[in-house]
């Protein structure tokens, strides 16, 4: 296989183009997807949950929760947020830990598209990007012209990085070429005036795909159509990100870059709200992708909570003394 390169990188669309019989038509993108391995659910399951008994020394774990802070997109996506609330979760992710400035930075800031001015404002040069939901996020129900407008307007208020939803219904009607077009407009709506484009992760919303057969098809239609990262979910259904569903994932991940030479990232998102839960996660990306993954370029966390914890299990290693969760501030 040719050297690997980036999903975002120049040399991917060649690389893609040579899967094109792949894509020409919804009946082969349809032989292609059903054609792909089945998947083991009892096996991927008892693999999961055998990864997630490791345990780590003391030096290991202090290194995890640092990697694991400066993976997380922090996000706010509520109805109620507001610019204050904006700028002040932005600075918590510049600087997570006022009383340790060794603390690392988090990956991102995850915001509306409104709210993308804000905290581009608010994280100036630090370094932090700022990623946006797009194409009528959470629910994707809306006509492709608005989604892209949607897409449009975060990209030109400044975002770093889009994360966009699949339409679900079109994919369980088995309609794969119209999600497959769809996730090639968007993609097409990050593009920058300068040439440069906006990273693309795309939202499968795993709890809604009913079966891993299906999350295996998703992310290879996702591959396919450029996506920089996969994502597991929203966040906001009853069933998110899982170790189950991101090890096969991560496996897709894997089996992509062996067949193109593309390295595409992973982001779970949702339901990971403690440190032994984000360390079981790294566990599962070093045993299954190796650490090629292990950095913020590749494999992200999408979360509110999940830094609270880390910061507070951060002191604790630091200091012997456990500080509770008056120690951090509320998001």
């Amino acid at each position: 296989m040719p050297t690997t390169v980036p999903a975002h990188g120049p040399d991917a669309a060649a690389r893609l183009a040579s899967m094109a019989d792949v894509t020409a038509s919804d009946a082969a993108l349809r032989r292609f997807l059903h054609g792909l391995p089945g998947v083991d659910a009892v096996g991927l399951e008892a693999r999961a949950a055998s990864l997630g008994t490791r345990s780590i020394k003391t030096t290991a774990k202090a290194y995890a929760i640092d990697l694991a802070i400066s993976m997380i997109d922090l996000t706010t996506l509520e109805g109620a947020d507001t610019p204050g609330k904006v700028r002040a979760l932005s600075a918590k992710g510049v600087n997570p830990d006022p009383t340790d400035r060794t603390t690392p930075r988090v990956a991102a800031i995850c915001v509306y598209p409104d709210m993308v001015a804000t905290a581009k404002e608010a994280l100036g040069d630090s370094g932090v990007r700022v990623a946006s939901v797009a194409t009528a996020f959470p629910a994707g129900r809306a006509a492709l012209p608005v989604k892209l407008a949607d897409t449009a307007d975060a990209v030109a208020a400044g975002a770093d990085e889009v994360d966009m939803v699949i339409d679900r219904g079109a994919f369980l009607a088995g309609r794969y070429l119209k999600v497959f077009e769809e996730i090639k407009a968007v993609r097409e709506a990050c593009r920058r005036p300068d040439g440069s484009s906006a990273h693309l992760k795309v939202i499968f919303e795993n709890g809604e795909l009913a079966t891993y057969d299906n999350i295996r098809r998703a992310s290879w239609l996702g591959m396919l159509a450029g996506a920089d990262f996969i994502k597991t979910s929203t966040g906001k259904v009853a069933v998110n990100a899982t170790p189950a569903n991101t090890l096969l994932m991560l496996e897709a991940v894997r089996d992509f870059r062996a067949a193109t030479g593309v390295q595409v990232g992973v982001k779970p998102a949702g339901g990971i709200r403690t440190s032994k839960d984000a360390i079981k996660f790294l566990v599962l990306v070093n045993e299954t992708v190796g650490d090629e993954w292990l950095s913020n370029e590749w494999f992200r966390f999408g979360a509110s909570s999940l830094l609270n914890d880390l910061l507070m299990q951060r002191q604790k290693l630091s200091t012997g003394r456990y500080s509770g969760p008056d120690y951090v501030t509320v998001d």
